[in-house]
């Protein structure tokens, strides 16, 4: 399975009620992506280095999804396999003050990766469109009249267009975006949220607040493809990708990985005529030092 099956750059309509969150037909088969997920690691870790020397392009991986949906453990089983001295993870949690003070771009541009870097954004700036409408948390901000004396509908549809408008400025500026959103059903999601009321290793991970988001699921799930279909472009695509079996959703994430550093084709700097001359002198050294 290809993941541009599951890939929306503004050509087509997503309609997440009709996309599948689980692996279909590839169910039974998880012994046969290991080593495709496997083999693709391996390519990421090649690409990764041949980005990091020629430093031309900027990448950055953003995962979006309802809780429980994997994004942990889709950062540490794919993303781990990269370099960490070319990769920057952040998780955006609630904005502080100090963010509130600022336009809600502010933090992210703070967090953008040098050209050549990779940045993971577990959560992202979609937050300020999703769980800031969701719950209305933009009628306590401190703004002007001017801004929020916008109906809801054209408050947010002015975020839509900020949205397109950064990413295409990243674009632009030499940064690939790639969105990706793990697209988890009610009935996983249920599942994962008993394993960590169960299994004491993973109590931590649950919050009460958990059980009061989750009754707002369909909700959240039309939101998600409000937002999806507002803010995908060719230069900036959402990949909504099936998470109920978590083997196949990070099969699919490395896929998408490795056809994004492709599409940056990196390439190992080529050395003048000057600087080789300096390469065969410096060796001619080494190799005459005395024992």
């Amino acid at each position: 399975m290809n993941a541009e099956t599951f890939c929306f750059d503004g050509s087509r309509t997503c309609d997440l009620d009709r996309l599948p969150t689980g692996a279909g037909k590839y169910r039974g088969k998880k012994a046969e992506f290991a080593p495709r997920t496997a083999n693709n690691l391996k390519q990421m870790e090649v690409l990764q280095d041949a980005l990091y020397a020629d430093g031309r392009e900027g990448l950055i991986i953003l995962l979006q999804a309802l809780d429980a949906a994997g994004k942990d453990g889709t950062v540490k089983h794919v993303m781990g396999g990269l370099n960490p001295q070319g990769v920057v993870v952040h998780n955006f949690k609630q904005p502080t003050s100090e963010d509130l003070r600022h336009d809600y771009l502010w933090r992210v541009n703070r967090c953008l990766p040098p050209r050549g870097g990779i940045a993971i954004f577990n959560r992202s700036y979609y937050e300020d469109v999703l769980v800031v409408r969701m719950h209305e948390l933009f009628r306590g901000y401190r703004m002007a009249d001017r801004v929020l004396n916008d109906s809801d509908e054209a408050f947010f549809k002015k975020r839509y267009r900020q949205i397109r408008d950064y990413e295409e400025y990243l674009y632009e500026n030499s940064f690939r975006v790639v969105k990706i959103f793990l697209h988890l059903s009610k009935a996983e999601q249920k599942k994962r949220f008993l394993e960590r009321i169960d299994l004491p290793e993973k109590n931590w991970k649950f919050s009460p607040d958990d059980i009061r988001e989750r009754g707002r699921f369909d909700e959240y799930n039309k939101l998600y493809e409000e937002v999806i279909n507002a803010t995908a472009s060719k230069y900036s695509p959402w990949y909504v990708l099936p998470a109920d079996q978590k083997w196949y959703t990070r099969y699919l994430v490395s896929e998408i990985v490795v056809d994004a550093l492709k599409q940056c084709h990196p390439r190992y700097p080529v050395l003048s005529a000057e600087d080789r001359d300096r390469l065969v002198r410096s060796r001619e050294l080494l190799m005459n030092e005395p024992d």
